[in-house]
């Protein structure tokens, strides 16, 4: 505690003006004199006695720092008492919880992180065995001609399917990171499907697929419209897959004082109720996925949704076919943008 160079000297000087007080006061009483000096011992004493408690509050208080240092944050120093060390302790105690909640996101980031990786190696693993088999066969003269343009076909569409699933877990971990932007204007629904189904049309024609368009769609949103745009493509190429030639895909608009909804149904078959809980989850295929399917356009989806303060739902029964629905909501300010 006299390690402190003010509180030496203030202790001093405390002391000495006593003496001195005592000494003049002594000339004129000795029993005033002894009075004097102990009152002096008194507030010396008090001072001291003050300053000890301060010093036990402060060795308390760098023992809580240290083990907070050591990633121990369940310890709790708040005081309720005024005073300029009881609102330190309250400072340091909310930057404490602070810390707390930044390491469990960034414990929580890291194991989403070797997730991720190990679903991306997974993912990968896949193609690059299927080409290096194909490589290997390519490689042999006596190859016909016929199965080596098979063999490089394959090899082209394992690249087509690796570089689509590289873009988009890059779009998805540029979400989740905070680095992608969304903008927000205003759009006509009818313009947004319309774009939305175009990049399709092929697929759609194929399979000689018929698209119903039904509801409000004179209605506008305020959207990250490129953004939407791909959330939306994700969800009708899903209902493409999933419906049997000839089969109908209904897009219905619904626009009311609260939201605009985008309810995309297809009549192909059901999604399995043991599937409909993890529809929207990053490389979750279910029992009816496609052979080509690796689990991320749904997700993709739902990221840009919900980022934009939107909804998703899905809903999926026998004969009823399935329905995923979106829903932006109406705000009566419009930020410029989103993070």
């Amino acid at each position: 505690m006299f390690r402190n160079k003010k509180l030496r000297h203030s202790t001093c000087w405390i002391v000495g003006l006593g003496m001195v007080l005592t000494i003049v006061v002594s000339r004129q009483s000795i029993l005033l004199a002894v009075i004097t000096g102990m009152v002096i011992g008194i507030i010396t004493f008090i001072h001291l006695l003050y300053s000890w408690q301060r010093y036990k509050e402060m060795e308390r208080l760098s023992l809580y720092l240290q083990k907070m240092a050591g990633g121990v944050f369940s310890l709790d120093v708040r005081d309720n008492d005024e005073g300029e060390l009881s609102i330190l302790k309250n400072e340091i105690y909310k930057m404490t919880q602070m810390l707390s909640e930044k390491t469990v996101q960034a414990d929580e980031s890291k194991v989403k992180l070797a997730e991720a990786l190990a679903d991306v190696s997974h993912q990968l693993k896949t193609p690059l065995t299927a080409m290096t088999v194909m490589t290997d066969l390519l490689a042999q003269e006596d190859v016909p001609k016929e199965k080596k343009e098979e063999f490089l076909g394959n090899v082209s569409s394992q690249l087509i399917r690796m570089e689509w699933l590289v873009t988009s877990l890059l779009k998805l971990s540029k979400i989740d990171a905070g680095a992608i932007t969304f903008s927000k204007e205003p759009v006509e629904v009818q313009r947004l499907v319309d774009e939305t189904i175009s990049p399709l049309a092929f697929q759609i024609q194929d399979k000689q697929l018929a698209v119903k368009k039904v509801g409000d769609y004179q209605a506008k949103i305020v959207v990250d419209v490129r953004w939407t745009k791909e959330a939306l493509i994700n969800i009708v190429k899903n209902a493409v897959e999933h419906t049997d030639t000839k089969g109908v895909i209904t897009i219905s608009v619904t626009d009311t004082i609260l939201y605009t909804e985008i309810a995309i149904h297809n009549s192909g078959e059901p999604i399995k109720d043991k599937d409909l809980p993890h529809i929207f989850k990053r490389f979750y295929q279910g029992s009816n996925a496609q052979k080509q399917s690796v689990g991320i356009g749904l997700a993709l989806s739902y990221h840009i949704v919900t980022k934009q303060e939107g909804a998703i739902h899905v809903e999926s029964a026998s004969r009823k076919g399935t329905v995923f629905t979106v829903r932006f909501y109406h705000h009566r300010e419009h930020d410029k943008t989103v993070t």
